[in-house]
């Protein structure tokens, strides 16, 4: 199959179909849009990942990136050292922070508990959060997992390991979202948002 382009486009058409979103048509798109902005993003953006790739860590205490190591989170004296989030992914990390739901501290597991996938837990930072558990300060563990087969199966491990120490373990309610309409959810979101119901 002959090439539309040389093959150094074809290779930025290539790298950016692996990106999450992105598909062979939009990877076109977005490589061509690139291009004629060279100027204006191209030059910035491989700038940009070229500091990313030399400064970009792991957070040596919960797990979050960020270019300085401990993270930005960790070292905010403003936040609750009484409460730790425990989050799947860096991702889902950024989604409260951008919800502003809490101002606590973090813990990134690195992926949920998965047998079919091969991921046991020595595969997470599940070790790190249990020590993490046993310093005074903390007071509770809050459990923000995807209400998923493999989130739910995480967050039971981890109160089993957690029942030894003082913490409260609590989790995210399930149910009904604001501004949901109970005709257009599904059975599981409408059972559990009556398990979980609330006095009034």
């Amino acid at each position: 199959m002959s090439a539309a382009a040389g093959p150094e486009i074809e290779r930025l058409i290539q790298l950016l179909a692996r990106l999450p979103g992105f598909g062979p048509r939009s990877a076109r798109r977005a490589a061509l849009f690139l291009i004629k902005k060279r100027e204006l993003l191209m030059a910035p953006l491989a700038a940009a990942l070229q500091t990313a790739m030399e400064k970009i860590e792991v957070c040596k205490i919960c797990g979050n990136i960020d270019t300085q190591n401990p993270c930005t989170v960790c070292i905010d004296a403003r936040r609750d050292p009484s409460a730790i989030v425990v989050v799947a992914d860096v991702a889902d990390l950024w989604a409260l922070e951008r919800a502003h739901a809490i101002n606590a501290r973090y813990h990134v597991l690195g992926g949920t508990l998965s047998p079919l996938d091969g991921v046991g837990p020595e595969d997470l930072s599940i070790d790190t959060l249990v020590k993490r558990a046993h310093e005074p300060a903390v007071r509770e563990i809050i459990l923000a997992l995807n209400a998923t087969v493999d989130g739910q199966s995480t967050a039971h491990y981890i109160t089993d390991l957690l029942h030894e120490t003082n913490v409260k373990v609590t989790r995210l309610a399930h149910g009904v979202p604001v501004g949901g309409e109970l005709d257009y959810l599904d059975e599981g979101t409408l059972a559990a948002a009556i398990r979980s119901r609330t006095p009034f």
